[in-house]
């Protein structure tokens, strides 16, 4: 099966006061087409900066990324934009979701951004689906975490992505409402047959996937067949 991402000898580093502090060092993995993926490891063990780095979301130091075919680091800030828009879904810790929009408005921005003249009505399939038919104008300041979480899981599957980010997706929730957000990103995942790529301290979470990269120190500890 194709890679989908392929990671070759990351680094990356950042100036602390007038020491270089390195984050994260020789990091090298391939994930293939469809597969589920767990990077886990201690706070500090550089988990969301490696994320950042595989979404394009910010530069290494030194290595090579491909991602959907494309060597991003050769890529300008806005061409890795426009392959984010059209590859790729994310789902993040604290929803960000935007606060003046609707969660309909929110599931649809993406899909807005393409151009899509079905953005309306493909947002409402998905927020029906994730058990949100009756909160299309509701704001995000009038949703329950779990709720924003969900609106945030409709927003991340709609554009169809080849690979979905998830940085700490039940972070911010209680432990029941977790789960069944879990279950849901687990669904979701499952019927869009979409690759996902999930940073977690929660080995629960963790062990629902088929691979699990082990970070510690902001090198590759090990990595696990589930």
């Amino acid at each position: 099966m194709a890679k989908i991402l392929n990671v070759q000898n990351l680094k990356k580093s950042y100036n602390s006061g007038s020491k270089e502090l390195t984050v994260l060092e020789n990091i090298s993995f391939d994930i293939e087409e469809k597969e589920t993926f767990a990077i886990v490891g201690p706070s500090g063990s550089g988990k969301t900066t490696l994320l950042g780095l595989c979404a394009g979301l910010d530069q290494p130091d030194s290595g090579k990324i491909e991602l959907c075919g494309t060597f991003i680091n050769e890529l300008s800030e806005d061409q890795r934009a426009l392959l984010r828009n059209k590859k790729v879904g994310f789902v993040f810790q604290d929803f960000q979701l935007i606060p003046t929009l609707t969660a309909l408005e929110n599931v649809a921005v993406p899909l807005e951004l393409r151009g899509d003249k079905k953005a309306t009505q493909v947002s409402k399939e998905l927020l029906e689906k994730v058990g949100l038919g009756d909160r299309f104008d509701h704001y995000p300041s009038q949703l329950s975490g779990g709720e924003q979480q969900r609106v945030a899981l409709a927003r991340a599957f709609s554009n169809k992505p080849d690979i979905l980010f998830a940085d700490e997706p039940t972070g911010n929730l209680d432990e029941e409402t977790g789960k069944k957000v879990v279950e849901l990103l687990i669904e979701l995942n499952r019927e869009s047959g979409t690759t996902l790529v999930i940073v977690t301290h929660d080995m629960e979470l963790a062990k629902k996937t088929q691979r699990i990269l082990r970070l510690k120190g902001g090198k590759v500890l090990e990595t696990i067949n589930v």
